[in-house]
């Protein structure tokens, strides 16, 4: 068993602990049924950086309508952190755990992350999809998801471009432009 040298003031000083703990990654936070905006209120309120894409839609009720925001992937909220840092998020009221295998957490990829980002900034309208693993799969050549790979799927004459998160098992749609696909 290895020991700790005195002159080490923790595991990160020695280089014991692996550099995954110590670089910051998107995890998705599976967080109790409905407490993704509370959850991401907490989240800020302790300067852990929180992404919660939300999509509007309009609900019916028997005497009104009413436009409500809500979660694009009900259940999570992503949480940009170094591993080392995940008992701030898992001691916030409302979340269950960190998405993972085998009990440790799983990094999401930068890139699929950053694409939702991207068109929720430039004024897409994202709306969730069920999840797509198997499709033909095309990679975008331009505009706010460059890069991405994901599935297309033709829609009463449109074009959708669905993007997958394997580690969660969602998945959600976006109208684009035939031009900007290459199949892979």
């Amino acid at each position: 068993m290895a020991t700790i040298p005195a002159r080490c003031e923790g595991l990160e000083e020695c280089g014991l602990l692996p550099l995954d703990w110590l670089e910051p990654h998107w995890y998705a936070a599976h967080t109790c049924a409905q407490h993704e905006k509370r959850v991401r209120e907490h989240l800020e309120q302790r300067s852990v950086e929180a992404f919660l894409p939300l999509y509007q839609t309009v609900h019916r009720w028997k005497d009104r309508r009413m436009r409500v925001s809500l979660a694009l992937f009900p259940g999570y909220v992503f949480v940009r952190i170094a591993l080392r840092d995940r008992l701030q998020v898992l001691q916030i009221p409302g979340v269950v755990r960190l998405v993972g295998f085998n009990g440790q957490p799983a990094p999401l990829p930068d890139e699929e992350i950053e694409g939702i980002q991207s068109c929720l900034l430039h004024g897409h309208r994202l709306e969730p999809h069920p999840y797509l693993a198997a499709g033909r799969r095309v990679r975008v050549t331009s505009g706010p998801f460059e890069g991405l790979e994901g599935i297309v799927q033709r829609k009463k004459g449109r074009v959708r471009f669905i993007i997958s998160l394997n580690l969660i098992s969602r998945s959600v749609a976006v109208e684009v432009d035939a031009s900007q696909l290459i199949c892979n």
